[in-house]
Parts: C-alpha cells; structure tokens; sequence
C-alpha cells in the first residue's frame, strides 16, 4: 500500500504544474462545458498511451528514460525524435513560466503588467544561476510545485464556492471548440514520470495499471474543479494566468508554483543534455538557458506574449509528438521485449490511427489559433 500511494503521488506531481493556472482562461474562452469535454477526453488519451508506456517499461528488462525506449524499439533516430520532443516541451514550460512569472512579479510589486519585461528578465537571471549551481533541496521541483497547487485549488474552492455565478459556466462560444485542447495536453503530460513510477513499485508492478488510472482520474477531477470554481468565479474576467484575478496570496502561490516547475525542468533537461549527448555541465546549462530567453525577448519585441499560447503550442507539439512515438513503440515492444509484461493492453491499429489522428489534428488546431 505504500508503494502503492508513493508510486501514485509521484506520478500525480509529475502530471500536475504550473500549466493547471492556464486551464480556466481557455476553458472561459470555449465554455465551460466544452472546456470539460476537452478534459475528459484528454484525460481518456493520454490514460490510454500512458498505459501502452507502462506495457513497454514493463517489456523491457532494463530501465530506461523515454529516449532510451525509443532507441531499443524505433532506433537511433526514435532516440532522436525523442529527445527532440522532450526538450521543446521544456523550452516550451520555461517560456511560458518566463512570461507567468514576469507578469506576476509585476502585478505583485505594482499592481500592472508595465515591467513584466524587467521582471522577467530578473528572474530569468536568478533561475539561471540557480539551476547552474543547483540547491540539491529544491531540485525535486514537482513535488513542492504540487503542495502548493493543491494549497491553491482548496483555498480557492473554500473561498469562493459560495460566489460561483452558475450563468458563468453556462454559455458556450463554438468558434473556440478546439481551442482547450492544446493547453489541457500540457497539463496532463507526465509521461517521463512512467519508468520512475515503476521502480517505485518495484515487486508490486502487478499495480502499475491502477497506479495510472488513478493517478489520471484524481487530476481530471482537480483540474474541473479549478477550472469551475475559477470561471463561476471570475467569469469573462479570468485572465490568462488564473491566479492573477484571485489576489495577492494566490499570485505568489502561482509564482511559488512556476518557480519550482522552472528549476525542476531545467534541471531535468540540463542533465539529459549531459549525460545523452555527452557535454559539459556548462554547454548543457548554455543549451538549457538561452533558447526561451531569446524567444522570450523576440516575443516581446513583437509584443506577441501569450501564456496560454505558448503552453497550448508545447503541449500539443510536445505531447503529441511523443504520444505518437509511444504509439508507434508498442506493437515493436509486443515483439521484441525481454520479459513478460504484469499487463497487457490489446493493441489496435483503429485506435492507434484514431489517437494519432486527433494529435495531429490537436496541433493543426492550435497552430491556427496561434497564429
């Protein structure tokens, strides 16, 4: 049983960051009852291709990263493609905690978004040399990120469940019917978290299979209710990045929130450049820092900052990229593993077109809306 929540919790924190403060602006944008669709759906796919990942890990003898998977059952340029995925995932979340975090900062200190620039810039400065020389304390980055999301979404259902406008969630805006769907992906990857919840289990991986159905289920359910208490809340008036509208406390538990994500994924994709590809621990940091910040100032320039966008366009490029890599290493692991799985999930070309399908769609859809 301890096992059991140990391996649940950690893959809930590895799902669960700072992408849940982007889910009631364009839940808002489309609808409640849209936004919900999205959610449950979402939360049905990638249920299904997370447990095609845990029947690969679980084919396998040896442990592996995802790039490590790929490498064995699509080869070197499935290590590639992999790693390519992953990593703009990453520039993708640090870009969009660049643009939360400079927002917030500046509406905590001045009650405007007239300095996120400066702010940003500020705490891009601070991550980078605190990624680079690393608090070994804070490099677990999810599981504090999560506390203080669970912390968010009890306060603010506590708070404002008696100001819910029930009129709020009752419109529905059919030209923005796709539009959650790219935000909402991102919200629910985790899938780096499937090999470490494995060896978790350890001798209890019979578990594995209810580990991931839990794990979803209980995120689904966060993520509508932040989503609805928010919206009811707020209305037409949520913006971007929810905590924003909900005041001072809450910005600084959002920004609480980006931060420990930032760190953890910098640090994440520091070390997979060092120790994948063999560089130095400063050219990996280099590798690591510098292409969302020169996106970020370039977006600025532009003045084409978006919170939402930038998330919609990692999580539907990113997750849906590395989806369809896992959905084309199952039918490879069911011939070529090494060891007889503890569960086995019929595997079905339909569906497996019909998933790959609606990823791609998801990415035409919101490379649309970003542009």
């Amino acid at each position: 049983m301890t096992k059991t929540l140990a391996a649940t919790s950690t893959l809930i924190g590895t799902i669960i960051g700072a992408g849940i403060l982007g889910i009631p602006y364009v839940v808002m944008k489309s609808g409640f009852s849209i936004g919900l669709a999205h959610l449950v759906l979402v939360a049905i796919i990638m249920i299904i291709t997370m447990l095609y990942l845990g029947e690969i890990a679980l084919r396998t003898k040896q442990n592996h990263h995802l790039s490590g998977y790929a490498a064995k059952y699509l080869g070197k340029k499935g290590k590639t493609a992999m790693f390519i995925a992953f990593s703009f995932g990453i520039y993708a979340a640090l870009l969009a905690y660049l643009i939360g975090e400079g927002e917030s900062l500046s509406h905590l200190i001045f009650g405007t978004s007239s300095y996120s620039l400066y702010l940003g810039i500020a705490f891009w400065i601070f991550m980078s040399l605190l990624s680079y020389y690393g608090l070994k304390a804070l490099e677990e980055g999810e599981t504090v990120g999560v506390i203080f999301i669970l912390i968010m979404v009890i306060s603010i259902t506590l708070l404002a469940w008696n100001r819910i406008d029930i009129n709020n969630l009752n419109y529905i805006n059919y030209k923005n019917i796709f539009l959650p769907f790219g935000v909402i992906l991102f919200a629910f990857l985790g899938f780096a978290a499937v090999p470490e919840t494995i060896r978790i289990l350890n001798k209890e991986r019979r578990l594995m299979k209810k580990t991931i159905l839990t794990a979803n289920f209980i995120v689904l359910i966060i993520y509508a209710l932040f989503a609805a208490v928010v919206l009811g809340f707020k209305g037409f008036a949520t913006p971007q990045i929810a905590t924003l509208a909900l005041g001072k406390p809450f910005i600084f538990l959002g920004m609480l929130t980006m931060f420990t994500s930032y760190l953890a994924l910098s640090i994440a994709l520091i070390d997979s450049i060092r120790f994948d590809f063999n560089k130095t621990k400063t050219k990996a940091w280099l590798y690591t820092i510098f292409p969302a910040f020169i996106v970020y100032l370039f977006l600025n320039l532009i003045n084409r900052t978006s919170f939402t966008k930038v998330l919609g366009i990692g999580g539907t490029i990113s997750g849906g990229f590395t989806a369809v890599l896992i959905l084309l290493m199952i039918n490879s692991a069911k011939k070529k593993g090494d060891r007889r799985p503890e569960y086995s999930i019929p595997y079905s070309k339909i569906l497996t077109g019909i998933l790959i399908t609606i990823f791609t769609l998801g990415v035409l859809a919101e490379i649309f809306y970003f542009f």
